[in-house]
Parts: structure tokens; sequence; C-alpha cells
């Protein structure tokens, strides 16, 4: 299988370590293209891989097309590559907004696409991608897609109309969360804690608690419950976050990035 990117971002790269990190593909089985050579240096100098400029001969080469480019720059990229993406190539869009029936316009044939959306913990390992395919993905093909995003996390597939909520739900929560790992390294250092022991017992306490959640298959008010003894310092924390409104100041920040995710 040879896999090709038109970009070389924090995303594609992330992509990268992943993929050659759980040995999904070789390293010379991997073709990035970059307008700017810095970028494709790096990429090179990193992973091993090859590199090009020309971001047609990285479509003209791939079995699987990830396109990870800005969304203002999606319609540019695609120019350049309409013609040489072969019919039988999975073509992975990361740019968020731009639906599948767009990039079918865009591409003005039918192929098989796939609209994603991925998130920044992909960075760690961590992250989490919605999967989006048309009528054309074949089960190979996305057991494929699931594979190469796999190697950087969890994956769902859904439904295109869920796509701006998997926007306020997982592409954006990232920010909430680190809002919140930063609130509680304040109030540990208010308490009298170094700023970075502050951070690493809030960041940890954070990915643990998500670990578990994941792990023990409990619903998240049971797990809850597991901490708040009758009495205790966890349930009288609870009563100040319920009464400063947290859960609905959560949903109310989530249903507005949903919102906008819509109106873009």
């Amino acid at each position: 299988m040879k896999v090709g990117f038109i970009g070389c971002g924090n995303m594609a790269k992330a992509l990268i370590g992943g993929i050659l990190k759980k040995k999904l593909v070789k390293p010379e089985d991997i073709l990035a293209s970059d307008k700017s050579s810095e970028a494709r240096n790096l990429a090179e100098e990193t992973y091993a891989i090859r590199v090009t400029e020309d971001n047609a001969q990285a479509a003209r080469e791939a079995d699987y097309l990830i396109l990870a480019v800005k969304p203002q720059f999606l319609a540019e990229a695609v120019a350049e590559i309409r013609e040489a993406v072969r019919e039988e190539t999975v073509i992975l869009s990361l740019a968020p907004g731009k639906t599948l029936a767009w990039l079918e316009e865009q591409f003005g044939r039918p192929l098989h696409l796939v609209r994603t959306m991925p998130n920044t913990p992909a960075l760690a390992g961590e992250g989490m991608t919605a999967l989006c395919p048309n009528d054309a993905v074949t089960a190979k093909d996305r057991a494929g897609a699931e594979m190469l995003f796999g190697s950087v996390g969890r994956t769902e597939f859904v439904p295109e109309r869920l796509m701006d909520t998997v926007t306020g739900v997982s592409g954006s929560s990232p920010a909430y969360v680190f809002m919140f790992i930063e609130a509680l390294a304040d109030a540990a250092v208010e308490g009298g804690m170094p700023r970075n022991q502050a951070y690493a017992f809030a960041a940890q306490s954070v990915f643990g608690s998500a670990k578990l959640a994941l792990e023990s298959g409990k619903h998240p008010a049971e797990l809850k419950d597991m901490v708040c003894s009758p009495g205790g310092t966890t349930i009288e924390a609870v009563r100040v976050l319920e009464k400063n409104g947290f859960r609905s100041a959560v949903i109310e920040a989530t249903a507005a990035c949903i919102e906008k995710s819509r109106s873009m």
C-alpha cells in the first residue's frame, strides 16, 4: 500500500509518525508533497520518507491520498491533482467544512472519498477521528482508512449530518479541556503548589479519568459518584461547580461551536 500526503503540516506529520510507528507501511511507500521546502526537508529528515514539491506526483502514486491542507487552499490543491488521481485511489480529506458533495464537485468525477475530522491529541497518538465515506467507498477502502487513522488514536464512522457535531465534541474540544487543565493548575498554584507540578497533577488526572471512562464502560455519573464520599471534599467541589453552571457552560459552549461549524 502506498500512501500520499498533500501537505506536510502538524496533522500530516502526526499521521506519518503513527503510520510508521505501527509499521503499516514502509517509509519508502509514503510520498508527501508540500510547496514549502522547509516543510519537505523536515518531513524527510524526521521520517525518512520520500518528498516532492509536485502535488500531482504524490496523487499519481497513492493508493490512499490524504489531503492535509487548510480549507482555504484545498480548491487550489485539488485543481492541481484532479487529473492525476487514479480511479481506484481512496482520497481522505482533513479539511473542516468541506463536504463530500463539495469534494465531488471539485474533482469533477466519481471517486472514493472519505471526509475526516481528527483532533490535535493525534499528535500524542491519542486522537479521535470521525470518518465519513461517500457511496463509492468499499468495505476494503473503509478498513484501510480506519487502519491509517487508527494509528494515531480511535476512529468512528459517522453520517455526514453529524460532522458539525463532531467538531464541537471532538475537533474543537481539546481547547476546552486545556482550559480546564489550566484552571485546575491555577487553583493548585493558589493552594501553594509549584506551577510545573500543578500542571502535571492536573493533566494526569484528566488523562487518567478519560482512560478510566473509556476502558471501564461505566457511565460518567457512576464514575463521579465513586469519587464523591458522603459529606466529603469532592461532593463539596461538585456542589460549587453545579452552583456556577459548570455543565451548562460546557453544553452551551459546545452547542455554539456546532452552530458556528454549520454556518461556515
